[in-house]
């Protein structure tokens, strides 16, 4: 696993809502990926907007299915360990937030799944 994430990063959300997103995805990254592959974790400012994303090495999307891992109870590949509902739940959570989840496809590579959240308007108070 490599993260990079820039340190100046602030966004204002409920944190519970976005760790559970964010921990759903790590974790199905590292499922998913095969032997030996490695997961990203990046974060990064894009305007107004922050980026978190992941990106595994799971080999590609079937053409066509990127859309379907947000369906309930929906499974792709032979891995059916899971309900197939952690991918919709994570859209439900990082909405909430005012956030966007989506998928690209690397084809034959992987996947990279990112969260796009409105960037905190003022520092936030340091504790």
């Amino acid at each position: 696993m490599r993260v990079e994430v820039a340190p100046e990063l602030e966004v204002l959300i409920d944190r519970h809502l976005i760790i559970s997103a964010l921990s759903n995805l790590v974790q199905n990254a590292i499922k998913f990926t095969k032997q030996g592959g490695i997961v990203w974790i990046r974060g990064k400012a894009v305007g107004g907007r922050v980026l978190l994303e992941i990106e595994d090495q799971c080999g590609g999307l079937p053409p066509g299915e990127a859309e379907e891992l947000f369906k309930a109870f929906s499974q792709i590949g032979t891995d059916k360990s899971g309900l197939g509902i952690g991918l919709t739940i994570s859209r439900r959570a990082v909405s909430l937030n005012k956030g966007i989840l989506s998928v690209r496809d690397i084809p034959h590579q992987g996947c990279v799944f990112s969260i796009d959240l409105p960037k905190a308007s003022s520092p936030l108070p340091t504790t």
